[in-house]
């Protein structure tokens, strides 16, 4: 949404539809991840929970044993990550043996994508 069409919206409308001063930003990220177990996936997946909220952020997605895409956003209702998250969450994909194949998006609107 341009700033053009915030301007007419009340600070309550914009707060109540995350956009303009409340929107929350969040990136994406994909890899390939060499998985032999399901209890694999579930120790992965505890790792990336685990990095995240040792930065106060959330995740969402998943994957199979071969592909896994995540969505990474604030644990807080109105925030949003910043570039460092985003570059500690690269750094730690790219060293962790088990990825392969990454691809991390760029920080985003969570709720409109822009």
């Amino acid at each position: 949404m341009t700033s053009n069409n915030l301007h007419n919206k009340s600070k309550r409308l914009r707060k109540k539809l995350f956009l303009g001063e409340f929107a929350v930003y969040g990136f994406e990220f994909h890899c390939s991840v060499n998985l032999d177990a399901d209890s694999n996936m579930l120790e992965f997946m505890e790792q990336i929970i685990d990095l995240a909220e040792s930065r106060k952020l959330r995740v969402g997605g998943g994957g199979d044993g071969s592909d896994f895409t995540m969505f990474v956003c604030s644990e807080y209702r109105y925030g949003s990550v910043t570039n460092a998250d985003r570059e500690i969450f690269k750094a730690w994909l790219t060293n962790h043996s088990l990825v392969s194949g990454l691809k991390v998006g760029e920080i985003v609107d969570a709720n409109y994508g822009v």
